[in-house]
């Protein structure tokens, strides 16, 4: 098992990230060992707010009822009396042109209802990333972002999506099925979360994250060479 703590300096210190990258996970059983969140929050990206601001918590599946898109995204069935909820939210977002009825059936859920959900900083994550349904969620500046795809891309997990949109959090059982994902945010994240206006998330699946760090290095050395090249020629030949 890596040394998280290690990789995470790493990640922030390559892309000047302004808040830690979060790891979340998605378990088959209530895990030992792991402080259980208390309380309530108003959407399930809310927790990764709590998780990169402190430490390793885990959530269950009433946790994430406050949000009907958030347990859509996560398989999580609404309690009956918490279903009209769900109808209530998608109909003010369908009345205000956010979503369209039929765009519903094309998000992407998780393949099953996790029993929990681990989140941490990746540094302090508390469960095996690499053989766990896990995915890490970092925050970047676009050129952050731009270092870290093409890090993926060059270690072989680069996904193959275009840049998603709304919601925000089916970027997670993407990075799950088919690679690093790249999402632009949504209004309801960038509200919960505080995601600044000038940043954009890329998630990667926990499987491939040290391919991605052993290839970090490289892509930021590559793109260094390439600046200083093109800072010479936009010198010496531009002008105006």
């Amino acid at each position: 098992m890596p040394n998280l703590q290690d990789l995470e300096h790493k990640f922030q210190q390559e892309l000047a990230m302004r808040r830690r990258p979060v790891a979340v996970t998605f378990l088959d059983a209530i895990p030992s060992g792991i402080t259980a969140f208390t309380g309530s929050m108003p959407s399930g990206c809310s927790f990764w707010r709590l998780a990169s601001e402190g430490g390793a918590f885990y959530t269950v599946p009433a946790d994430h009822f406050n949000c009907a898109v958030g347990s859509y995204t996560h398989n999580i069935p609404l309690s009956p009396e918490r279903e009209k909820e769900t109808e209530q939210t998608l109909g003010l977002m369908f009345q205000a042109g956010y979503i369209k009825p039929e765009e519903v059936p094309g998000i992407p859920r998780l393949a099953k209802t996790p029993a929990a959900i681990v989140y941490s900083p990746l540094g302090a994550a508390p469960v095996d990333l690499k053989n766990s349904a896990s995915a890490v969620l970092f925050a970047c500046k676009p050129s952050g972002a731009m270092l870290l795809n093409e890090a993926a891309i060059r270690a072989g997990a680069g996904g193959a999506t275009p840049a998603m949109g709304r919601p925000t959090c089916m970027g997670l059982p993407l990075a799950l099925e088919r690679g690093t994902q790249i999402s632009l945010g949504c209004i309801g994240n960038r509200t919960y979360t505080g995601l600044g206006d000038d940043e954009l998330y890329i998630i990667i699946a926990g499987k491939d994250l040290e391919r991605v760090a052993s290839s970090l290095d490289e892509i930021v050395g590559a793109n260094s060479a390439l600046q200083q090249y093109a800072q010479g020629r936009r010198a010496a030949i531009a002008t105006a």
